[in-house]
Order: C-alpha cells, then structure tokens, then sequence
C-alpha cells in the first residue's frame, strides 16, 4: 500500500481480534499512511489481508522488521512487547502497545486522548494503551473531575468475552449450542486460559478476570485501579474495582459510582456536562427506556453513557452506566487515536 507521502505504519499481531480492528480502524482514517506493514509469529506468517482493498503479506515480527517504520501499533501479547518494542524504538518507531507490558513503567505514559494526550509530549518511543475497561469509564469521568473533581471511584464491570480472545467467543458459541442442545460441554478457556479451573460461561457470570493477587482482587481489578490513578495524574484517588465475565460477545458495560470533590450538584448538571464532553454519547432518557446497551455499541467508537442518577443517601455521590465497544475504543480505536494525537501534536512527522 504505497502513497507518494505520509508514514510508514506496522500493526504487529495483524491477524489477531484486535489487530484486525486496527487495521479496519486505519482504513476508515485519514491518517495519511505511505506504506502499511502487517506483522505477527511466525506461524501466522505467508497469510495475505487486505488493506483498502490491496493484497498485503504478513510477514514474522523481528526486530529488523522495523527498519523505516513511523509508528508501530502493537497487540501481540505482552511478552512479544517486551521482547520487541525496545527493538522498534533503536529503529526509529515509536510504538504504541497495547498490552499491560509499559503502562505502569513510569517512563512510559499511559494515554487516553481525550483524558491526557499531552502525556505524550513526554514519550520515549514507547505509549501504552490502557486495559479496555479503563478507557471507557476515565473518558466518562475525566469532564466530572474537571469540572468537578473526583474524590472516589468504585466500579463494578460487566465485561464481553472478546476481551480474552477470538477462543473465548468460539467457547460461548460453542457452549451456548450444547446447552441448547441439552450435551455436555467441556470448559477449557475462562476465567483464564491455563488456570487450574474453567467453568461455563454460557447462561453464566464468572466473578474473575485475569489471576487473583494477594490481596484478593484479581489482575484485571488491579489494572484498573492503578491505570486510573495514572491516567488521571490523581495517586491520592480512592478506586475499587469489581471484574465480572458475562456471556456477551462484544461490548463492555460498567456500573460506576463516583463521589465528587464539590458538592449540590445535580443529575442534570452531570448529563449537561457529558452531553457535550469529547469522545461520550450521552444515552439518558428513562422515560423512554434509553440507555446504553453492549449490542447497541458494536462497531461504534464512542463511549456510551446513561443512567445518571444522584446517590440517595450521599449528597456528592453518582451513579452511572458507561458501555463501549471493548475491541474498538478499549483497544483498537484508541491506539490509532494516538498515533492521530502524535501527528496533531507534531511528535512524528509526514515524509
């Protein structure tokens, strides 16, 4: 895919769920893009995907696969970031990965557009994207803590199976047809795949995502709490999480109470701000039975917001329900909303 001037673009783990949307997200773009290379293991290596409609070959991730790239989106794993992403940046890449390999590395901003891009004035060759469940509820709640400060966050996720990868969707469809068929199923992938127990996610919540941590919150809960205290430059802010499976297949909901610095606030305060806030779509109308829902978020970039209510028994306390697309905007979309702030910003330039 050659154009006569723009940037030399690499989507590393091109063949996975989240590359896949990467490369749909850059195609509907108009991030001007010179060269587009497609790379992933070796086993994945020979497969041809199309870009605006033109044959590209994938080739194997090595470090000199990233001689003359710009700007190399990564969503490999963590362990082909930590192997790889070093090696892109003595090229000449700045790298945008999106794994939990760099975001608590504090020489690496953690970055959500529309929360602290300027956080990449100070990159090193190496962004991380945040954990899908943490973009969407800090782009809800960054206009509240602007406008109104944030004192306490405390969060409960209802959160889609392509979170944990193109085996988990096959295993709810899957098990969702021998339920229905009255056979045995036989679960092998969550909560984790290679965990010690699987248990049926079909007609089921499962109370786990990613491994437990001593202190009995899970990894998942953890990314969380801490991406957000990053996110939001706030070490001092009380966050709680709560991280549940269900058996949906994309779009992640969470229910979110928040507690705000100001108080005699209102409901329709918090709607008016939101109504207008960058990257939200305000769902708010109970009377009509409109809120946000996953199903309604597939394919779409923003984040969803509803049920705004005020706490009953506190006076600066809130309630809301935020739904995104997990694969979009909790992956793909925000990875190529970065690379789209570093040129806006003049830290890669056009050649």
């Amino acid at each position: 895919m050659e154009e006569t001037k723009g940037l030399n673009i690499a989507v590393v783990g091109a063949t996975g769920a989240v590359g896949q949307q990467m490369i749909q997200t850059l195609e509907s773009r108009e991030l001007p893009i010179k060269k587009i290379t497609f790379l992933s293991s070796a086993r994945s290596a020979g497969k041809k995907l199309l870009f605006k409609g033109k044959e590209v070959e994938v080739q194997e991730a090595k470090p000199e696969s990233f001689e003359g790239i710009d700007i190399a989106l990564f969503s490999a794993g963590g362990s082909i970031s930590k192997e790889l992403a070093p090696e892109a940046v003595k090229r000449g890449a700045i790298v945008v990965d999106n794994t939990s390999a760099y975001r608590m590395d504090e020489q690496v901003p953690l970055v959500v557009p529309e929360v602290n891009e300027e956080d990449l004035r100070h990159h090193n060759g190496i962004i991380a994207n945040p954990n899908c469940s943490t973009i969407q509820m800090v782009v809800a709640l960054e206009p509240i803590r602007k406008a109104y400060g944030l004192n306490k966050i405390i969060v409960s996720t209802y959160q889609a199976v392509s979170g944990a990868g193109a085996a988990a969707i096959n295993e709810l469809r899957e098990q969702s047809r021998d339920l229905l068929d009255n056979q045995e199923i036989k679960p092998a992938i969550l909560p984790v795949k290679g965990d010690k127990k699987h248990y049926q996610i079909a007609f089921n919540v499962i109370p786990q995502i990613d491994t437990f941590q001593d202190n009995g919150f899970t990894y998942e809960e953890m990314k969380m709490i801490n991406e957000t205290k990053k996110i939001m430059h706030m070490p001092e802010l009380h966050v709680a999480a709560t991280c549940v499976r269900l058996p949906v297949e994309t779009g992640h909901s969470e229910s979110v109470y928040v507690e705000t610095s100001a108080a005699s606030i209102t409901a329709a305060d918090i709607k008016t701000l939101l109504s207008d806030a960058p990257g939200v779509v305000l769902q708010d109308d109970p009377e009509n039975q409109i809120y946000p829902m996953p199903s309604d978020a597939v394919g779409k970039t923003g984040v969803f917001v509803g049920r705004i209510r005020k706490d009953l028994d506190k006076d600066n306390g809130f309630h809301l329900w935020v739904v995104s697309d997990n694969l979009l905007k909790g992956a793909a979309w925000n990875s190529v909303q970065i690379a789209e702030s570093l040129l806006k910003l003049g830290l890669v330039t056009v050649k």
